[in-house]
């Protein structure tokens, strides 16, 4: 089994389950605005390329314009700001995992499309515990996943060739991201997204809990 040197996570949907503080926030907004609410488990689509995407698809189609998609996006970033923590949890068996990372000192590395204050906030908050070698996420002026920018920089800023990297994800944007930063994609089955959309988009390995992440490091 190969053994990678360094691993890189997403956020949203593989080290933390933050659906429902999403999902309640946009909700929120929607209701505000006097738009149509989406159930819970329409989120599990809805997420996972950036805010300015999520707000674009929960709006009503004829509402897609540039004025209401900005305006509902500051508006979502106000309201995630005060629910951001309120129903976010670790997944089952993260902790284990990082565990066993930080034992094998292999460097840990996060990359999000969550804009970079929430990250590094979210990382404080939950993943304390744990030491990041990086945490990247949405910039201005840097384009966001699938784009290789942020793999790249992450295996430049580590000296380790990409190829030394592996890279968890939930979604189909994670395992492009992957191999578009030239990395080792492996599709986790208790995020956002189905089996079937991580292999389609090119997922290398699939795995159903956080431990079975060990036997590409040991």
């Amino acid at each position: 089994m190969i053994r990678f040197k360094a691993i890189v996570f997403d956020m949203d949907g593989t080290l933390l389950n933050t659906l429902e503080d999403l999902a309640d926030s946009m909700n929120q907004v929607l209701r505000d605005k006097g738009f149509p609410v989406h159930p819970t488990e329409a989120y599990f689509t809805l997420v996972g390329s950036g805010a300015a995407k999520l707000v674009a698809r929960a709006l009503p189609k004829e509402n897609r314009n540039e004025e209401t998609i900005k305006e509902c996006l500051d508006a979502f970033r106000a309201e995630y700001d005060q629910k951001w923590n309120k129903k976010t949890t670790l997944y089952e068996g993260i902790p284990g995992l990082l565990d066993a990372l930080i034992r094998m000192e292999i460097p840990l590395c996060v990359l999000t499309n969550k804009p970079q204050n929430f990250a590094e906030l979210c990382v404080r908050h939950f993943l304390g515990r744990w030491t990041f070698a990086m945490v990247i996420g949405q910039r201005e002026g840097v384009p966001v996943k699938p784009d290789p920018s942020g793999p790249r920089e992450i295996a430049a800023s580590l000296n380790i060739p990409p190829e030394e990297f592996l890279y968890l994800g939930d979604t189909n944007v994670d395992m492009q991201t992957a191999i578009n930063g030239g990395m080792f994609p492996v599709g986790v089955l208790w995020g956002f997204r189905s089996e079937e959309e991580l292999r389609e988009s090119g997922a290398q390995a699939i795995i159903a809990k956080p431990m079975e992440v060990m036997k590409f490091f040991g």
